[in-house]
């Protein structure tokens, strides 16, 4: 278990699926930049993030940008929508909410401004949501959603044991990393092209030191 001072951002974990060196980079030596990428998939959240909008539609609830937290796998962070379907198996855990009576299954929904990957990094990122969701509420979330803006379309997503099993591995790489401070080497790769430190990373300079220490260390020899 870990204390709210370990917590680290639960959108990392997508960037640490994606490229480990990535995350150390923007999380670790706080490096940063945008490209066309980033900026659409910000539009985007743009259009769903509402901390305060609660909608009734169908019978359905739907809330945007729920805050989660996960002491187990030592995560916060912000999921960008929820939608509660009414349930009436009395068997099943469920979700009540004071404005709405009844009992609600929870769909948690992420929205990607590009289209379904080959890998797993988009569902990686919302089991991880699903299980800071189980862990607050005592409740079980088999399916999740990604709505992906270039297909207009959304996937259901299945929490399965082996996704699971691979949440729980990144989380404590993750924390193992991050606790080193150190920067894991670069792997050039074909995905590195649409990365936006791709120009940061590739830096001879950053690309030798182990730490911003280091880094700073070289500069000034």
């Amino acid at each position: 278990m870990y204390s709210d001072d370990d917590l680290l951002m639960l959108s990392g974990i997508q960037h640490y699926a994606f490229c480990p060196r990535q995350w150390a980079l923007a999380h670790i030596d706080t490096q940063w930049a945008d490209n066309h990428l980033t900026i659409e998939g910000d539009w985007l959240h743009r259009k769903v993030d509402d901390p305060f909008a609660m909608e009734y539609d169908s019978g359905n609830v739907v809330l945007r940008s729920v805050a989660v937290k996960s002491y187990r796998l030592g995560f916060f962070g912000i999921a960008d929508l929820m939608e509660l379907l009414p349930l009436e198996d009395s068997s099943a855990t469920a979700l009540t909410v004071p404005k709405y009576p009844g009992r609600w299954r929870v769909v948690p929904v992420e929205y990607k401004h590009g289209k379904p990957k080959d890998d797993d990094i988009d569902e990686v990122q919302l089991c991880a949501q699903s299980m800071c969701l189980e862990e607050m509420y005592g409740i079980s979330i088999p399916h999740g959603a990604i709505y992906y803006g270039e297909t207009r379309r959304r996937t259901t997503v299945t929490m399965s044991e082996s996704l699971r099993t691979h949440v729980n591995e990144l989380s404590v790489e993750m924390h193992r990393v991050f606790d080193s401070g150190e920067i894991p080497d670069a792997l050039p790769q074909s995905k590195c092209r649409s990365c936006s430190l791709k120009d940061i990373c590739m830096c001879p300079d950053l690309r030798k030191a182990s730490s911003v220490k280091a880094y700073l260390k070289q500069l000034s020899q």
